[in-house]
């Protein structure tokens, strides 16, 4: 399984790879070797070396952990990754979205000076955040974050929606209840549906958005709540992504810093749409 994963990622970044050879190794190189490394929950190292490599599956001279360290920092490869990422669908037409974040935790004791203590899962954790908008149905994340977990969420969310496009609604959880998050999203065509944080209180007496107005009164009917209810999708994609032998599980000792985390989820979001879409050409009805 796990060469089959490998081969359709790395021919896709030999497709996709229009850039110099910069001395021995391509960029498409450097990202064959990392695919490798990551398929397998491995550190860089150890897919540098020969002997951690299927006979004939790789004929070329290897790059060193110090070339792989350097040219992954290179934004020349790191634009082919996200080429790569690109070229699974996520579709981004759809007329329903969802947005919301999951927690990467580290250890306390790390010494990572990109991490911080945040809330995460109902508690304090120290580590990063992946925060994404998602479409029900979709490979991949229309537009999504790595940070440190005390980047709220709708900072985040002020970010990533700019990136949507079409129209339709985007659903959150209460968190999202903030009236500059729904002029965002009104602003690209999308009317957000999150419910209110204190459902007793009254409005504040500064002026409301318009859009936060007309979606807590669609929340108020039947239609309005049945719709909100498709938000546990995001939820149910966020557990797919961990949930296979490959997927994003916690983050292994040797991915620290916010690159290599951002590297290393962004490898693990294409794996996961070529698992779903090869689940789907095998079984139709499959959703996960």
């Amino acid at each position: 399984m796990e060469r089959e994963r490998w081969l359709l990622m790395y021919r896709a970044a030999l497709r996709l790879d229009k850039t110099s050879c910069r001395g021995l190794f391509s960029a498409a190189a450097i990202l064959g070797v990392f695919f490798w490394a990551v398929l397998h929950d491995r550190p860089v190292c150890w897919a540098c070396r020969a002997d951690n490599w299927p006979l004939g599956l790789w004929r070329y001279a290897l790059p060193s952990q110090s070339t792989m360290s350097r040219r992954l920092r290179d934004p020349q490869v790191r634009r082919l990754l996200t080429l790569v990422e690109e070229s699974w669908e996520d579709d981004g037409a759809a007329e329903v979205k969802t947005i919301d974040a999951k927690p990467l935790p580290v250890g306390g004791h790390s010494k990572d000076r990109d991490v911080a203590f945040g809330h995460g899962m109902k508690t304090m954790l120290k580590g990063y955040k992946f925060y994404a908008i998602w479409a029900p149905g979709g490979l991949r994340p229309i537009a999504w974050r790595i940070a440190s977990m005390r980047v709220s969420e709708q900072a985040m969310a002020l970010e990533m929606i700019p990136q949507l496009t079409g129209g339709g609604h985007l659903l959150g959880d209460s968190l999202y209840d903030i009236n500059k998050i729904y002029d965002a999203a009104g602003a690209v065509g999308h009317q957000l549906l999150a419910p209110r944080k204190c459902p007793e209180a009254g409005f504040a007496k500064y002026p409301q958005s318009a859009y936060r107005l007309r979606g807590l009164a669609q929340l108020g009917t039947p239609a309005g709540r049945e719709l909100h209810e498709r938000r546990d999708a995001i939820e149910r994609q966020f557990g797919s992504l961990t949930a296979f032998g490959g997927g994003l599980g916690p983050l292994p000792a040797w991915v620290r810093r916010k690159q290599r985390v951002h590297l290393w989820v962004q490898t693990k979001l294409i794996i996961n749409a070529h698992r779903i879409q090869k689940l789907r050409q095998n079984n139709p009805q499959a959703v996960a």
